[in-house]
């Protein structure tokens, strides 16, 4: 399973029904072809960098999952034929870094804190060394 996030931008004109049916439309698509949904992020309405058909503001969602390729072409293909899609997006999380930064902003979104990076026991020998000469130096 790959790492991937995805945004789209829903028209204004929409109501908060029609919003729903279609994020859960995208959210089908997604488990349907055997993908997992790791988390949603509900961004809302915002407005829109340049005007898109007409529109000045739109409404984002962005999805964050696993899953395998072959479900790419597939969701890309419903985002297309949907015209109340203004723009989409799709980003593959390849590296072990990129799937650190994916967990990340995973974690973020579930407002959980992130695990703090720990130094190699080398560089905390030598910090807790210092520290340690610096409080046994009497000051005049």
């Amino acid at each position: 399973m790959k790492f991937y996030e995805t945004m789209f931008i829903l028209k204004p004109t929409l109501v908060e029904e029609e919003i729903k049916t279609r994020i859960e439309f995208f959210k089908e698509v997604i488990t349907k072809n055997s993908g997992e949904i790791e988390t949603c992020l509900d961004m809302g309405m915002r407005n829109l960098a340049y005007e898109i058909k007409k529109n000045k503001r739109g409404y984002y969602f962005v999805i964050y999952f696993k899953a395998q390729p072959s479900l790419i072409l597939e969701l890309e293909r419903n985002y297309r034929i949907n015209e109340e899609v203004l723009r989409f997006i799709v980003i593959k999380y390849e590296s072990k870094k990129e799937q650190n930064a994916w967990q990340s902003l995973v974690n973020k979104a579930n407002n959980k804190p992130e695990a703090k990076a720990t130094k190699p026991k080398k560089a905390q020998a030598k910090e807790e060394a210092a520290k340690a000469d610096n409080e046994e130096t009497p000051k005049a």
